[in-house]
């Protein structure tokens, strides 16, 4: 038992040595008035900056990177949302590479009799998607948007509940596309696309005045793997006209990787340049009329991450303004409290020597009483 009380002892005796917080006795520590007023503007500032950072430590920002796009090999899809005012036996549409060589046909989407017209509904959606896209161009908006994953941006077109009784008026084609990852044009004209001996063509017998109106309105119009909430540059637009035109858009398709806290996606992201151009059909090497969409794709892929202060960092950066302060507050207290104790040490020789009496009155007077005393007893 003796071993092993001095054991423990010993152990005891060993772990104290390597104290570095010595602990001093009550009876050796002073408070003063001075110190508290010190300590409450201590802590007061180490709540202040500590609710400063715990704010700081909840936000977070939008990165934005640039990689070269490495898959080169894979196909691109393309969601297709439009109507034509003209009718779906008169007009086709397909999609074309950099080859000439028509790598689908219009059989891949789908035409739907429709009406031109919208409805107060569907208008009321078309100025909401006009005005998204005007705002949309501010950095703020675009970050706040890819925050929170898009759940307040507009949604598809709402449907029609009630028909016209007159017989429709336009095209709806709408559908998804599978095309090689290389520049091409998506296009939509009069007749119907075929190829023959690889030339391309489009045959129609309805190449007039009625079958020429291609006044149209993109509903959608994307890349990639459709993603709900995104906002492309296309969406809403409409374009109205009442001779033979040929409506031309210059697209660059960037792909893009969007990672945040609540969603991540990848997509394809593009800027549009338009062009309106209108023809005579009479005449040669002037165009056809028609939807003409070129897109060419971008070498570089764009990755947007949303970034924040980790858990650690953010810990160290307590620690530290919670240390930082105690220490400063402490050299500051010790450095005024010894500049006071200079000052008072040299105004005190001087106070001292205005306000004491002389000491030789005091010491003549005692003299007088202790010689008085003397003769009393005499």
């Amino acid at each position: 038992m003796r071993r092993r009380l001095s054991s423990r002892k010993s152990s005891q005796h060993l772990f104290k040595e390597f104290d570095v917080f010595p602990k001093l006795p009550e009876s050796c520590v002073e408070a003063s008035a001075a110190g508290g007023t010190v300590s409450l503007l201590t802590f007061t500032l180490i709540g202040v900056l500590s609710l400063w950072e715990f704010w700081y430590f909840q936000e977070s920002w939008i990165k934005y990177d640039y990689e070269v796009d490495s898959d080169i090999t894979s196909k691109l899809q393309i969601n297709i949302d439009i109507t034509v005012a003209a009718k779906c036996d008169s007009i086709g549409a397909d999609a074309l590479d950099v080859a000439k060589s028509m790598v689908t046909s219009s059989e891949h989407l789908q035409y739907k009799p429709d009406y031109f017209e919208l409805t107060p509904e569907q208008q009321a959606w078309q100025r909401k998607t006009q005005s998204s896209q005007n705002r949309i161009q501010e950095p703020t908006i675009l970050n706040s948007l890819i925050q929170s994953s898009f759940n307040d941006s507009l949604q598809r077109m709402p449907p029609r509940e009630i028909k016209p009784a007159d017989p429709p008026n336009a095209c709806r084609i709408h559908g998804s596309i599978q095309v090689n990852k290389v520049a091409g044009n998506f296009h939509i004209s009069l007749g119907k696309p075929l190829t023959v001996y690889e030339v391309h063509m489009h045959l129609s017998s309805n190449f007039g005045a009625e079958g020429a109106n291609f006044s149209h309105r993109i509903n959608h119009f994307s890349f990639g793997d459709p993603a709900s909430g995104l906002i492309n540059p296309l969406d809403g637009s409409e374009k109205i006209t009442h001779s033979d035109t040929m409506f031309q858009y210059f697209l660059v398709v960037v792909p893009t990787k969007v990672k945040t806290y609540r969603f991540a996606v990848n997509t394809h992201q593009y800027s549009v340049t338009e062009k309106d151009t209108t023809v005579n059909v009479s005449k040669e090497h002037q165009g056809i009329p028609g939807i003409f969409i070129r897109y060419d794709i971008s070498s570089l892929t764009v990755k947007i991450t949303e970034e924040g202060i980790a858990i650690g960092q953010f810990a160290t950066r307590i620690c530290g303004i919670v240390g930082g302060i105690f220490s400063t507050a402490g050299l500051l207290h010790k450095f005024c409290g010894f500049l006071i104790e200079v000052m008072l040490c040299q105004i005190s020789p001087e106070a001292r020597s205005q306000n004491t009496p002389p000491t030789s009155t005091g010491n003549e007077e005692d003299q007088q009483q202790s010689e008085q005393t003397t003769e009393s007893t005499e």
